[in-house]
């Protein structure tokens, strides 16, 4: 669906509320951390250009702030309908089809997040076990899987609610949170 505004995709139900609260303090999150990422960059950018003396290890702090600000931003994407979805292509059919395309997509979503988390789990436990680090700054590299694997552990939550709610939106044939620009 296109971008509903966030009074029209707020959940009513008392999990719906929970999970949607998270999600939400879980995008804040990623956005102080992307801001973050940003503004050393920026520093890193301007010491290297003015004093000859970059942040050492900049681009491998940025890569592991980026990756976690991601996974942040994932459940909040699927609880406001903000994943990607072929509008152009769904905007003519009626709703039982668009609902029934959220659900086949919300599955093949929830595939991708349990087979990413499981995957996860046990690459942190590889960089554990061989104590892999950054080039750059010898950062101890499995350190962001616990927190990237919880993420996507939420992401896969929040994607079987979403499933669940688009099959009550099926039974009901319309959407029940009624977001913007939706039939």
């Amino acid at each position: 669906m296109s971008e509903g505004s966030e009074q029209n995709t707020r959940p009513t139900d008392p999990v719906g509320r929970v999970l949607y609260s998270i999600a939400k303090w879980l995008a804040v999150f990623g956005g102080v951390v992307l801001s973050a990422m940003a503004v050393l960059t920026t520093v890193s950018v301007i010491g290297r250009s003015a004093f000859l003396s970059p942040i050492p290890g900049d681009f491998e702090i940025v890569a592991i702030g980026t990756g976690v600000a991601v996974f942040a931003f994932l459940p909040w994407c699927q609880m406001v309908r903000g994943n990607v979805i072929v509008d152009f292509f769904m905007s003519a059919t009626p709703p039982r089809a668009r609902i029934f395309a959220d659900i086949v997509g919300g599955l093949v979503y929830l595939a991708i997040a349990v087979i990413l988390t499981w995957r996860m789990i046990f690459g942190g436990i590889d960089m554990y076990n061989y104590n892999e680090l950054s080039m750059t700054i010898n950062f101890p590299r499995w350190t962001t899987f616990p927190v990237s694997i919880a993420l996507l552990a939420f992401l896969a939550i929040v994607i079987v609610y979403t499933v669940g709610r688009s099959i009550a939106e099926l039974r009901a044939g319309e959407y029940l949170d009624k977001p913007d620009n939706v039939a």
